[in-house]
C-alpha cells in the first residue's frame, strides 16, 4: 500500500478503531501514576482504582439496565465469561440450544462439552440467516437448560428474534444467555425487558474499549447454578481455600486488568455523552447507502438480509470467480481499505448461509465510519469486480 494512501478501516466486527478519542492517553496515565493492583493493598491508590472498578460496574449496569451492579464481573473478553458460563453451568446430560450462526466462541466449548455427555442443538436458519419461528418452540422442551445466541451474526449482520425466544425461555424455566459481541454500544440492550438470564459484552468492539476487557452480567439466579472454573486469590475470604460464594467475588479470581478496565470506564463515558440514539441512526444511514450501492454492483453477492431488515451493520460480500484473500489484498493495497476475509472463526454460521468452506469478504462499520468511506468502498467493490468481469 502506498505511503500516503489514506487507510479506511472497516473491521469493526473484529475491534473498533479508533478508540474513544482521548482513551489511550488516559489508560498511559493510569499505568504511569497508579500502576498498583487493587483489593489487595491497604493504601489509597489501590482504594482509588477499586473505585474505579466499582464505577465501571455501575455504568455498565445502568448501560445495560442490569440486576445490581455486583452482579457484573470483569472478564478478559467475551470468549472468557462465554466458557466460564458454559463450563460452569452445563452438565452431563444437560441440553443447550443455540442458533446455528454462532462464533467459535459458542461452537468450540460446547463442542468439547458434547464429549461429556453435554446434549447441543442448533435453530436452523435460511440461506438469508433469518431464523424460522416454528422450529422455536418445537425445540425448546422441557429438557432444555440453557439457550445460548448472538445477538447478531458477525457474518450476515442478522439480528436475531430474541423476544419470541425469550418469551418460551420464561415459560419453560430456561436460561438465557445473550452474546453481545456485535451489538452491545450499537444496539440498544435490556436485560430486564428482554428477559436475560446473563449478557456477554467485549469492551474492545462497539463499545470502543480496549482489547483484553469485558463482562458477563448475570442474575442472582443464574449466578447461583454456575461453579467457578477459574480459581485463585480474590482478596476477600482469604482464610478458606473455597471460593467466596459471593459476586463477583465468587467469578474473579487474581489480579484483573485494571489498564483495561481504566480504559473501558473512560469509553463508556464517552458512549453515554454520544448517546446510543445518534449512533445507531448513523450507522443506519451508512447500513442503507451501503446496501443500496451494492445492489447494482455486478459479479457480487450479499450474504444475509437486503434492505428493509433489520440488522447490524456488518457485511459480508461473495465475490464470484475470486479468491476472498486475494480480494482483501486489493483492497488494502490498492484501495486502501481494510477488511476481513476468510470463515471470521464462524464456520457453522458460512456453512448454514452457503459460503463454506470459500467464506466472503466482510465489510463492519462503526462510529466513525463516515459517507466518503462507504462511497470508497463501493467504488472498490465495482473495480475489483469489473477487473473479473472483463
Amino acid at each position: 500500500m502506498n505511503d500516503t494512501m489514506k487507510q479506511i478501516y472497516m473491521d469493526n466486527s473484529s475491534t473498533s478503531f479508533p478508540k474513544a478519542p482521548g482513551m489511550g492517553k488516559v489508560m498511559g496515565e493510569h499505568i504511569d501514576r497508579f500502576g498498583v493492583n487493587m483489593g489487595r493493598g491497604g493504601y489509597s491508590a489501590s482504594f482509588h482504582l477499586e473505585q474505579i472498578a466499582v464505577e465501571t460496574k455501575e455504568k455498565l449496569c445502568d448501560f445495560f439496565h442490569g440486576p445490581k451492579s455486583r452482579n457484573v464481573v470483569f472478564t478478559s473478553g467475551a470468549t472468557a465469561a462465554l466458557n466460564m458460563i458454559t463450563n460452569g453451568l452445563l452438565e452431563p446430560g444437560d441440553r443447550v440450544v443455540t442458533t446455528s450462526l454462532e462464533h467459535n466462541s459458542v461452537a468450540r466449548p460446547l463442542h468439547a462439552l458434547t464429549n461429556n455427555g453435554v446434549r447441543w442443538e442448533m435453530f436452523p436458519v435460511d440461506s438469508d440467516g433469518n431464523l424460522g419461528l416454528d422450529s422455536i418452540s418445537r425445540l425448546l422442551d422441557s429438557s432444555t437448560k440453557l439457550v445460548l445466541m448472538s445477538h447478531a451474526s458477525n457474518v450476515s449482520g442478522n439480528l436475531l428474534p430474541l423476544s419470541s425466544i425469550a418469551k418460551i425461555c420464561k415459560e419453560r424455566n430456561i436460561f438465557l444467555v445473550l452474546d453481545a459481541a456485535q451489538t452491545a454500544g450499537s444496539q440498544c440492550i435490556n436485560m430486564e425487558e428482554m428477559g436475560l438470564d446473563g449478557l456477554v459484552v467485549p469492551g474492545h468492539k462497539a463499545l470502543l474499549g480496549p482489547q483484553g476487557i469485558g463482562a458477563m452480567i448475570l442474575t442472582d439466579k443464574l449466578a447461583a447454578q454456575i461453579r467457578p472454573t477459574v480459581m485463585g486469590g480474590t482478596g476477600s475470604k482469604s482464610d478458606l481455600l473455597e471460593m467466596p460464594t459471593f459476586l463477583p467475588d465468587r467469578f474473579e479470581p487474581g489480579t484483573l486488568n485494571i489498564p483495561g478496565i481504566v480504559g473501558l470506564n473512560y469509553a463508556l463515558t464517552y458512549l453515554m455523552d454520544q448517546g446510543l440514539e445518534a449512533i445507531q441512526a448513523i450507522k443506519t444511514q451508512l447500513s442503507k447507502q451501503f446496501l443500496e450501492g451494492l445492489s447494482v454492483i455486478g459479479g457480487v453477492h450479499l450474504v444475509g438480509p437486503g434492505l428493509g431488515t433489520p440488522r447490524e451493520s456488518v457485511f459480508s460480500i461473495v465475490f464470484d470467480g475470486l479468491d476472498h484473500g486475494e480480494v482483501a489484498f486489493l483492497l488494502e493495497r490498492e484501495y486502501g481499505i481494510l477488511t476481513r476475509s476468510g470463515l471470521h472463526c464462524s464456520p457453522l454460521a458460512h456453512q448454514a448461509l452457503g459460503t463454506f468452506p470459500g467464506g466472503s469478504v466482510r465489510f463492519s462499520f462503526g462510529c466513525f465510519t463516515t459517507r466518503e468511506d462507504v462511497d470508497a468502498a463501493l467504488l472498490a467493490i465495482s473495480a475489483i469486480s469489473n477487473l473479473h468481469l472483463k
